[in-house]
């Protein structure tokens, strides 16, 4: 074992490289424009009400829609949509446009096609968390039947899980 290092935002980082986590993708309708992030910090939160939560930072493209939804969809990604997640943590991409396949769901969400399972969660709410919100969701419609094994995020990279 290594030497205990003091925390600092390299620390954590380097600490959570080692966390193998799955990928979502979160997606909320800003006027007539969807946006939409990559997120492995989803987390169920409750079932009773049905509840979950992801971080969002307030320096994300994504936020200022995050911040003013009332509606969020969340994406379980499969192993077969890394270039998706990809598109999705890229600054500056046309997350939106071809090849991503999405359709406007429940309260006007966007849902996107070919998932593993999706949620469209009312925002409930936007708890300060440093530089980042914690988002708390109920989870008001969804569809757990896509076809297919986890999409995960581990040492920086994605993943399949392995048996």
């Amino acid at each position: 074992l290594g030497t205990p290092a003091t925390a600092t935002p390299d620390l954590l980082r380097s600490v959570f490289r080692r966390h193998a986590a799955g990928v979502a993708v979160i997606t909320a309708a800003h006027g007539r424009r969807p946006v939409g992030f990559t997120a492995t910090s989803l987390t169920s939160v409750s079932a009773e009400p049905p509840m979950i939560s992801f971080g969002i930072g307030t320096g994300a493209s994504s936020w200022p829609a995050v911040a003013e939804a009332e509606y969020v969809g969340v994406h379980i990604l499969g192993e077969h949509q890394q270039d998706l997640a990809a598109t999705f943590a890229r600054s500056g991409a046309d997350r939106f446009g071809a090849p991503t396949r999405w359709h406007e769901g429940p309260e006007g969400v966007p849902v996107l096609d070919g998932v593993l399972a999706w949620l469209v969660c009312r925002i409930v709410a936007r708890v300060p968390a440093g530089d980042h919100r914690l988002v708390l969701a109920e989870a008001v419609v969804g569809d757990p039947a896509g076809e297919g094994s986890p999409l995960l995020y581990h040492q920086g990279r994605f993943n399949a899980l392995r048996d």
